[in-house]
């Protein structure tokens, strides 16, 4: 009877020690912070803004420029259009920096890509600390690099 006892006492002296182990879930990230983790590095994934997946986005293809399908879809951005037909973005008064692939160009040169060839666009309303026009924000486009184009053309 003792050793039965003691068995017993032992069981319920160590099934504590076991169940305090936590096995709980990971914290499950969002599609947009799946996307900011995969393209944007440095103060591009630090900073924060709106990202807009345009590569699962049938509207797109409708749209010349990537500016023109941003309208109306950030809160702030307005495009104009300038005199040669380059569209120009604006936000809190003045144009922000524009980035391709975290490398600044001007918004003329956004008219040569193809929205097909754009994967994700961030748009950082508030001051950017990473270029010249940084109290006016910046869009930063991020373009399909060579293996994501090739796992595309696989499928």
């Amino acid at each position: 009877m003792k050793k039965i006892f003691l068995i017993l006492l032992a069981g319920l002296v160590t099934m504590p020690a076991f169940s305090q182990v936590y096995s709980g879930q990971a914290a499950t990230k969002t599609p947009e912070q799946k996307l900011n983790d995969e393209y944007c590095s440095g103060i591009f994934h630090s900073s924060e803004g709106k990202i807009l997946d345009v590569a699962s986005s049938t509207s797109v293809l409708s749209y010349i420029n990537i500016l023109d399908w941003l309208q109306g879809r950030v809160a702030g951005l307005q495009v104009y259009t300038s005199r040669t037909g380059t569209s120009i973005p604006v936000m809190r008064g003045g144009v922000p920096a524009i980035y391709i692939d975290e490398l600044p160009v001007s918004a003329g040169q956004l008219n040569m890509i193809s929205v097909n060839d754009i994967a994700i666009v961030k748009v950082i309303r508030g001051p950017f600390f990473g270029g010249f026009n940084s109290s006016y924000g910046a869009i930063a486009i991020y373009t399909f690099g060579g293996e994501e184009e090739e796992e595309e053309d696989a499928d």
